[in-house]
Order: C-alpha cells, then structure tokens, then sequence
C-alpha cells in the first residue's frame, strides 16, 4: 500500500489534463457573460500551478464551464444520480447549432472532443473525437476497429475505453453540486463501482452472461413444460373422444343391413314407374302438342305487352316535347316584355339625369364664388374666436383673483386674532406681582408676555403686507371686470359667424355635388338615343309562335298518331293469334289421367331418399371406425411426445441448476464479493492516510462489506464507519455531521481516485470539485484547501480545479480564472 502512495505521490502530466475549452451557444455562457462563444486557452491559463480557482459571482456561468472540462457527454451539475441521470443539452443551448470544442491530453496523446447540437428543425447531436497526429486531426481507432464517427454511442464507446467508465469519473476525480456521497450508495452500486475499479468487469460481463443463459434456459424450459401439458391435455382429449366413440364397429355392420333392405324396395318401386310409363308413351305426342300451342299464345301476349309498353313510353315523351315547345314559346314573350320595360324605366331614369344639365352648368359657373365665400366666413370666425378666448382668460383671471382676495381675508383674520393675543399676553405685564423683583427672571408669565411684546412687529407687518396684496388684486379684479362686460357680445357674434359658415359650407357641399354629376349628365344624353333607337326597333308584343315552332308541333301530332296506329295493329295481331289457338287446340282429344304415374313416381322418390338416407348412415358408421382407429394411432404418438418432453424437462432443469449457481458466483454477491472484501482494508489504509495527512489522526474508517441479519447470519452489505478518537466512538458514515461527513467523503472520493491509479493503470491527473466546502465553517474551510494540496501531492495529481463561494478560499489558489473580469470587460466593450 506504501508502495502506490509513493508511486501516486510522483506528479505526472500522463493523466487526464485539459487543455483547450470553447463553447458555442450555451445559455449559461450568454446569461452570465453576455457573448455567443467563450474559449479558455486552459494549457496557458493554468500553467504549472496546482490549485485553478474558478471565480466569478452568482449566475456567472462557473458551473457552466466546470461542467464542460471533461469529455464525457453530461453536465453533472444538471443531472440527477451523480450526473448519470436523465440530462439533454438541448434545455441549455440557444443557437440553432451550438458546439462545444474540448482540447485534452491523457497518456501523453492529444485528443479533441467536438460535438455539434442542432436544434433546428428536428434536434440532432453529433459527436466526434479526434486523436492529433503527425499529419493533423484523425479520427480515434479504437481497439477493436471501431472509428469515431459522429455517433453518441461510439463517441462514448471511446471516452470510456481511452478514460475510464462514466460512473467511475464522476465518482472518483469529479464531484459535482449536489453529488451524492459515498454513505448514500446503495449495496449494488457501491460494488458496481468497486468491480470496476479492482478490474472486475469482464467477471461481472461473465456473471451477466451466465444470468442470460439462466434467463434463456427459464424460458426454454417454459416452453418445454408448455409443450409437456399440451401433451397431457392432448392426451386426455384423445382419450375422451376414444369412449364417444365406443361400439363404432357394430353400427357399420348394422347398417350395410338396412342399405340392403333400401336398396330391394328401390328396386321394385322403378319397376312399377317403367309399367305406367309405358301406357302414358302414346299420349305423349298430344300432350306435346297441346302445351305447343298454349306456348304460341303466351308468346303473342307477350309481344303485344311488350311493344305496348315500348309504345306507352312513347307517349310521355311526345307530352315532354310539346310541353317543353309551349314554356319556350312563353319564356320569349315574356323576355320580350321585360326588355321593353327596362328599356321604357331605364329611359326615364337618363332622362331625370339629363334634365340637370341647366343647374350642373349653373353649379359649375358659382363654385369658384362658394369657395371663396366659405374661406371669407372661416376668416372671420376664426378672429371672432380669438377675441372669444381672449375674454375666457380674462374670466378666468377675474375668478382666479377673487379667489386670492377670499384666501387674502382668511389670512388676514387669522393673523389679526394671533395679534389679539399678542396684545393680550403683552398687556399681563403690568399686572403681574413679579415684575421688578428678583425672581421676575423666574417668572414664565412674565416670560411669555415679553415673547409676545417681540412678536407684536411682525404681525402688524404681515397685515400690511396683506392688505398691499389684497389692494393690487383688487385692482386686478376691476380691470377683469370691464373686459368680461364684452364676453355675451363677442360670444353671440361669433355663434352668427359660424352659423354663417356652416350655411355657407353646406351650399358649397350642394355645388360640389352637382358638378361631380357633369359627366354623368353628359353620358345620359347619349345613352338616350341609342336606348330610343333599340325601343323603336322592338314590336309592342312578340310573336306567339315562329316557323321553327310550328314545325316542331306539326312533327309532334305526326307522331302521336303513328303511336296510336301501331297500338291497334298488335292488339289485332295478338287477338288474332289467340282464336287460331283455341280453335286447334278444340280440335286435340282430352287427356290422359296422370294421377297413376305421379303416385308411381312419388314411391320411387321415396325408396331412393330411403336408399341415401341409408348409405349415409353407414358413410357416417365408417367414419366412426376409421376415427377411433386414427385417434388410437394418435394416442400412441402423444404418449410418445410425453414420455420426450418429460425426459427433455428434465435436462433443462438440470443445465438451469448448473448455471444459476455459475451466474451466482460471478454476479456481485459471489467472486466481486471476496474481491471486495479483500480490497476493503487497502482502500481504508489509503483513505486514513490522507485523513492523517490532512485532518490529523482524529478520524480513522474502516470499510464493511459483511453484516448479520436478525437471525444471526451474515449477509453482503456495505457501510463505512467512522471512528472518532476524540470522543471514543464509532458510528456510521451516514450518522456524522455535515461538515465532517465533506472531509471524510472528499478523502474516500480521493482514495478511490488513488486505488483506481494504482491497481487498474487508469490515472487521472485533474481533479473537479464545484462549491464542496458549503457545510463547513471558515476556520476548517482553510484546512480543506490544506487537505486539497496533501491530496494533490499524495495522489501525484497534477492539478485541480474548483469553484467556492468564499473569496478567502478562492484568493488561496494558485491560479484564478476570473469570469467576473470577462463579463466587465464585454460591459465595456459594449460600451
């Protein structure tokens, strides 16, 4: 253990350190600095100092940019579960493309960390890491030929192999605001982060690999057991359906009886039908005959019903035509009329305009002369009004000053009842007992009538001065008086003015009116003649009917007769057709009797259902048989089936016993387990070390990692406790205070850094922490940057950078990066 603190206490500029940092259209950057883009040239800002204070006041954007010195794509600050919780930069850029540009160096290479949020249209992030090389930029190769291109997931694939996991970096060298501490991991996430830092992963990989096959083997036996109680079942309904079918065998032979009996009657019924058959053979030429001739009569009926309806249907038409001929000829008359007696209103109308000609020309010839008449009455108004304003003010004036004088006599009452008692108060001096003797000094009476003797002046001069006032407003008053004498006049000769005016200005307005109709009155006159001209060219009333007309009715009785005439033709051809018939069919003998040979026929139907009935009887017999047979052979098979699935089930649980206990043994409770148990005692020697070095060796830790359940058994757990020997006592990490609980976690935190350096190669040469000494108080705040530095020597870290809102803390670092400064210098640059 001495040995990896030795080797730790070596600092080296190998591990993780960055160099480079630009932003592009963070929120926090524009809100606190007032700019678009920020870059810190880290490399020549930090140097070989130590401690890198990152200052600023609140809301200057130190989070922001602490945030944004790691590769890894989260802003811890902004996300729950130690920053590897639900984040998005997208609620923290503004610009429709934002990046953010991160030079670092680690294991003496150079990389670049460039990624591109869009958020215009669809929201897109682009990721890219690129290695320096002789030739430039190129993309990292990782180790299993895998190229950084743009991709989230490779992107992170390559942080991780070249750095270290996420959880362990935020875990170990960063700690963010509100991060959780080490007494606040639950069992399985302690010994997450443990397996990874003692090089467990490809054990817990295993154990993950071995509980699939576990998951995948529960699954498979699943459907095994389903298939064997298919096959029960299966077996079982087969088994039901054999009793259904019990006796199948004595049903065949019971009915090939009955088919032999159907078939014998079958047999005599059809020889009984050819006996009647036979003596109807002779009638059969008349009865064919007889239904020839009822057959021509249904065929004349049904030509003449057809071409009767053809017909009839003709008939509707013809009205249509004639119906449709009659509105036409009505429809032109009455546009006929209606063209006359537009053309008579609209005459009317132009001739109403056209008889304004005399006054249009009239207006034409007095608008100069209106015009200047209105602007002549404008004149004299307006002066009139001037004069009118005038007198108001000197009303105005007049109620002002006689409310002075009103104010000048309150005063003036007020000041003379205060010189009452002046004289009055004066006027106790020759009455009082004391005055000429010795304690006349005494004497408050005696004092009060000499103050008011002082202030007698003062109040006779104030009336004076009050009655000099009162007599210039007086004057004031007379002189508003004669001018508001001539204010009725004045005001009745300006209202005849406007009343002037407003008669002039409406004459002007008729004029105006007037002469805007001259060309209407113009165009009037010519419209007139060319609607004369159309109105003679019209007859008084419209023809009732044209030559085209009258064609198209004569065509129309032409038709309706031949429709009539062809009606009576196939009603003389169809009554003709009928008396041929009937005359013929006379002529034929009577026929037979078929009551015989349908009787016949009847029996011989009857005996053939007898027959079907019967052979479907003995159909369905067989099928029976041929079933129970084929479900027999089915049994077999399905008992077969059974006795594979039974014997399958029982492989699997086997193989499942196997690999449960295979994927319990690697998982986090088996091997991960003992390894942790036997790195608890290192990781607590590295942490007292550095509580010795810092703190002194009041506090001393111990790692559990075993604890016993009420029965009395142990069982996988995790806690550190603290033993404090100042006071003799041991107690959770969990139960101490919240100033001591930042030294000792702060020391946990670092000795994980130390161990993951140490045991795993993985070593980070920067640490972060963002405003962790709030819980303490100003005297242990100092200690805490005293703690930083032994961390930093004995940890062989190169630098630190940190954000505290105590300015004693932040004076104390080595090198400050003062945001404070950037903002006031954008504030002048504005400027």
């Amino acid at each position: 253990m001495d040995d990896q603190v030795n080797k730790a206490n070596e600092p080296t500029r190998d591990g993780y350190q960055p160099l480079t940092l630009t932003l592009t259209g963070f929120k926090g950057i524009r809100s606190g600095l007032g700019r678009d883009t920020l870059t810190l040239d880290l490399e020549a800002l930090v140097g070989d100092a130590q401690l890198v204070a990152i200052s600023g006041s609140n809301g200057r954007g130190k989070t922001t940019v602490m945030d944004n010195l790691h590769p890894y794509l989260v802003m811890p600050s902004r996300s729950g579960a130690d920053g590897l919780g639900a984040f998005s930069y997208y609620d923290h850029v503004f610009l429709p493309e934002s990046t953010k540009e991160l030079v670092w160096r680690h294991g003496g290479k150079r990389y670049k960390s460039q990624v591109v949020l869009r958020v215009n249209g669809k929201k897109k992030t682009e990721a890219f890491l690129f290695e320096q090389s002789g030739r430039g930029w190129a993309p990292v190769v990782l180790h299993d030929g895998t190229v950084s291109d743009g991709k989230v997931e490779t992107y992170e694939k390559a942080v991780a192999e070249i750095l270290c996991p996420a959880d362990t970096f935020f875990t170990s060298v960063f700690s963010a605001q509100g991060k959780r501490p080490l007494s606040a991991f639950k069992n399985a996430e302690i010994k997450t982060l443990l397996a990874d830092l003692l090089g467990l992963e490809q054990v817990r990989q295993q154990g993950a690999l071995a509980a699939d096959v576990v998951k995948q083997l529960k699954a498979g036996l699943a459907v095994v057991r389903q298939g064997l109680a298919r096959a029960q079942e299966d077996a079982a309904g087969v088994r039901r359906s054999l009793a259904e079918l019990d006796g199948a065998s004595q049903a065949v032979l019971a009915a090939a009886a009955r088919r032999s009996s159907a078939a014998a009657g079958l047999e005599t019924a059809r020889q009984r039908l050819a006996k009647v058959t036979a003596e109807h053979a002779g009638a059969a030429e008349t009865e064919a005959r007889r239904r020839a001739l009822a057959e021509e009569v249904k065929r004349a009926k049904d030509e003449h019903d057809a071409c009767a309806q053809r017909l009839s249907q003709e008939l509707p038409r013809l009205q249509q035509r004639e119906a449709s001929l009659q509105q036409r000829i009505t429809e032109r008359c009455q546009a006929h009329d209606r063209r006359r007696a537009q053309l008579v209103k609209d005459i009317a109308a132009l001739t109403s305009v056209a008889q304004l000609s005399k006054c249009v020309e009239r207006a034409v010839a007095r608008r100069g002369f209106a015009q200047r008449v209105v602007a002549r009455c404008q004149a004299i108004v307006g002066r009139r009004q001037t004069r009118v304003d005038v007198l108001e003010q000197a009303k105005a004036t007049l109620l002002a000053r006689r409310r002075d004088v009103e104010a000048i006599d309150r005063e003036a009452g007020q000041i003379a009842l205060r010189q009452a008692d002046l004289e009055r108060r004066f006027g106790l001096t020759s009455h009082l007992p004391c005055a000429g003797m010795d304690i006349q000094g005494q004497c408050q009476l005696l004092g009060d009538a000499r103050e008011a003797k002082a202030l007698l002046p003062s109040a006779t001069a104030a009336l004076a001065d009050l009655a000099e006032k009162k007599r210039v407003a007086l004057q004031e008053i007379a002189v508003a008086e004669t001018a508001v004498r001539a204010l009725p006049a004045e005001s009745q000769s300006r209202n005849l003015a406007e009343q002037l005016l407003e008669a002039a200005e409406k004459r002007l307005h008729d004029i105006e009116l007037l002469c805007a109709r001259r060309d209407e009155v113009t165009r009037s006159s010519q419209t007139i003649y060319a609607l004369n001209t159309e109105l003679a060219t019209l007859p008084e009333r419209a023809a009732p009917e044209t030559e085209d007309d009258r064609a198209e009715r004569a065509d129309i009785t032409a038709a309706r007769t031949r429709v009539q005439d062809e009606l009576s033709r196939i009603a003389r051809v169809r009554d003709e057709a009928m008396i041929r018939t009937a005359e013929q069919a006379a002529l034929l003998p009577a026929p037979l009797d078929a009551a015989g040979l349908s009787t016949a026929r009847q029996e011989v139907e009857a005996a053939t259902q007898a027959v079907t009935a019967a052979e479907a009887t003995e159909s369905t017999a067989r099928q029976r048989a041929e079933r129970a047979r084929a479900l027999g052979e089915q049994l077999e098979d399905i008992v077969a089936k059974e006795g594979v699935a039974n014997r399958a089930a029982k492989r699997v649980e086997d193989e499942l016993a196997a690999w449960a206990l295979l994927a319990k043994c690697l998982s986090n409770d088996g091997v991960i387990a003992l390894d942790i148990d036997d790195a608890g005692p290192t990781l607590s020697a590295l942490a007292n070390d550095l509580l010795l070095a810092s703190y002194g060796p009041r506090f001393t830790l111990q790692v559990i990692t075993q604890s016993t359940n009420g029965k009395g058994e142990l069982r996988e757990d995790f806690d550190i406790i603290v033993h404090d020997g100042s006071r003799n006592e041991s107690k959770s990490l969990k139960l101490v205070s919240g100033g001591e609980r930042v030294w000792i976690n702060e020391c946990l935190t670092r000795a994980i850094a130390l161990y993951l350096s140490g045991n795993t190669g993985r070593r980070i040469g920067t640490l972060f922490s963002d405003e962790a000494d709030g819980p303490l108080d100003p005297e242990h705040k100092r200690m805490f940057m005293a703690m930083k530095r032994e961390v930093l020597r004995l940890g062989g870290y190169a630098c630190e950078f940190f954000v505290s809102q105590t300015p004693e803390l932040t004076g104390m670092a080595d090198r400050i990066i003062d945001l404070e400064g950037m903002a006031t210098q954008v504030a002048e640059e504005v400027v």
